[in-house]
């Protein structure tokens, strides 16, 4: 049998992107720059990538906010130190610890799903978004 190189498997796989979990373990390893579009205003972080109903509430808190989900990018908590050249706005750090960059607004909620019809979250949340309007 012969061996495929990890790209000919991923591509196989019908995988177009991945993430090493623990790059730190790869001697020599850099991690690549993220880099975000000009029209990126605001940077959701959380562990969970928002689907279905949770990515439709977000869309909801965006427009609350004045921007869509056009104006929104989704990173993992891990690759906040990777964050490049960007035109940010909002820095809404869910579920995860706050990692605050200069003359950005920052937000902070617990999980999409513990706001989402809990008020007192929801309220806080909102309240943040007022506080830095």
């Amino acid at each position: 049998m012969k061996s495929q190189s990890p790209s000919a498997l991923l591509a196989e796989m019908d995988i177009q992107e991945w993430q090493l979990l623990h790059p730190e373990r790869l001697q020599g390893y850099q991690q690549p720059e993220i880099t975000l579009d000009a029209s990126v205003k605001l940077l959701f972080v959380s562990p969970e990538l928002p689907s279905g109903h949770y990515a439709e509430f977000l869309q909801k808190v965006l427009k609350a906010m004045k921007l869509d989900l056009n104006d929104c990018r989704h990173l993992y908590p891990n690759q906040v130190q990777q964050l490049a050249s960007h035109s940010l706005q909002w820095l809404w750090f869910s579920n995860c610890t706050s990692q605050p960059l200069d003359n950005i607004k920052v937000i902070t909620s617990p999980a999409l799903s513990e706001i989402d019809g809990h008020n007192e979250n929801r309220r806080q949340l909102w309240n943040q978004i007022q506080a830095n309007a």
